[in-house]
């Protein structure tokens, strides 16, 4: 019978406890995160501006609903679609970027939490945001195509061009995240 002898493993050496101004400097540097909360209250102002924007054109389409063309109207729906999806992007903004940068919003549990809210990262909020871009940028496009006939050529070529760029940066923010991120275990 051989007996092996084990070496112990040599034990790490003892950490050293942080100095006070470190901590004191690394407190302060997590608490500097709230500095983005009137950021966010900011942009639910602007939320606010949307929704009256929203309902005085909503308004304006009702006083002229008799008075105009079909293309007029599909061209102002599209603009209130346009606004309601800029409202969305920034809930996602204000919602994900504050549970992500700032604080959790404890809403487990809660009905009305967004099903999107429970997975949120930098990564997917990113990619979340590319999409709601590209979305806003179809809705231009389309009115641009509606309208084409009163839309200088350059102009419609370039915002072709602005919407590919936003589907391609969409691509390469999805592609570096799904890269990223690691892979789940199948059950």
């Amino acid at each position: 019978m051989n007996e092996s002898k084990t070496t112990p493993l040599p034990s790490p050496p003892p950490q050293k406890p942080p100095l006070a101004s470190q901590v004191a400097l690394g407190n302060l540097i997590f608490f500097s995160r709230w500095l983005q909360a009137p950021l966010y209250l900011g942009l639910i102002l602007a939320q606010m501006v949307y929704v009256y924007h929203f309902m005085l054109e909503l308004w304006h389409l009702f006083e002229k609903a008799s008075n105009i063309s079909a293309t007029d109207i599909m061209l102002t729906v599209l603009g209130l679609i346009d606004v309601v999806m800029i409202a969305n992007l920034l809930i996602m903004v204000i919602v994900g970027g504050y549970e992500t940068f700032v604080s959790r919003l404890n809403l487990q549990g809660h009905p009305d939490q967004p099903e999107w809210l429970s997975h949120v990262n930098a990564g997917v909020l990113k990619v979340k945001l590319a999409t709601a871009l590209i979305g806003i940028s179809s809705i231009h496009l389309l009115k641009t195509f509606i309208n084409s006939e009163h839309v200088p050529e350059k102009s419609i070529i370039w915002q072709v061009v602005i919407h590919l760029t936003f589907v391609g940066s969409a691509l390469a923010l999805a592609v570096t995240d799904r890269l990223s991120t690691p892979a789940k275990p199948d059950h």
